[in-house]
């Protein structure tokens, strides 16, 4: 009796953890065009939650999200493009509400510190390879073994 009872909570565990994912975020209603409500999921998963700010405006269920949801769908339904909503949300929120950041400028140094970091890791890997080989050369001692 105990292990049927085990097994029926784990069974039920298992089952509630993997509905968990099904409950909806976002409540807004589905756009009339396939297009449109493809290119509101694209720009819902792109932008940031001000509030969160690690999540996904799709992701997240504050209100604050739910407005920014609500607002993009209703740009997109007025004909805006996908720049438009991003140049206006910039504007608004900052570039912090990218989770690409757009290449400028200012941040720059973003796009170009892991390659110059690869290089500069690249050549202190060959220059203490030389050294070592270098050592290894000069000991009498390794050329007898």
């Amino acid at each position: 009796m105990a292990r049927l009872f085990a097994a029926v909570l784990v069974t039920l565990v298992f089952s509630l953890a993997l509905t968990v994912p099904a409950f909806a975020v976002d409540m807004t209603p589905p756009l009339p065009d396939p297009v449109l409500q493809q290119r509101y999921n694209v720009l819902v998963h792109e932008l940031r939650c001000m509030q969160c700010q690690n999540e996904a405006l799709a992701d997240s269920n504050v209100s604050l999200a739910a407005d920014l949801r609500l607002q993009v769908r209703n740009m997109l339904a007025a004909g805006k493009t996908d720049d438009e909503v991003r140049n206006y949300l910039v504007a608004r929120y900052g570039e912090f509400i990218l989770f690409r950041p757009r290449m400028s400028l200012r941040n720059l140094w973003l796009w170009a510190a892991p390659v110059v970091l690869l290089v500069v890791g690249g050549l202190a890997a060959a220059r203490i390879l030389r050294r070592r080989a270098a050592l290894l050369d000069a000991d009498p001692d390794s050329s007898e073994e």
